[in-house]
């Protein structure tokens, strides 16, 4: 018996794609309006954190 065919049986299998679409969509929004939002001199300060690092780690 193929995959296929397992997935027919479900009930309403047809809203699982619909759900992972919005809250793939919920996501992207949010993280979108989140940086257009976010203070400039915060988002400078987290790019550099990796530059600041004074002893080498190896």
């Amino acid at each position: 018996m193929k995959f296929i065919n397992y997935l027919e049986g479900i009930a309403n299998i047809g809203i699982y794609p619909l759900i992972s679409l919005l809250v793939f969509f919920i996501f992207f929004v949010a993280l979108s309006i989140y940086v257009m939002v976010a203070d400039k001199k915060y988002i400078d300060t987290l790019s550099r954190i990796p530059l600041d690092n004074e002893e080498e780690q190896y």
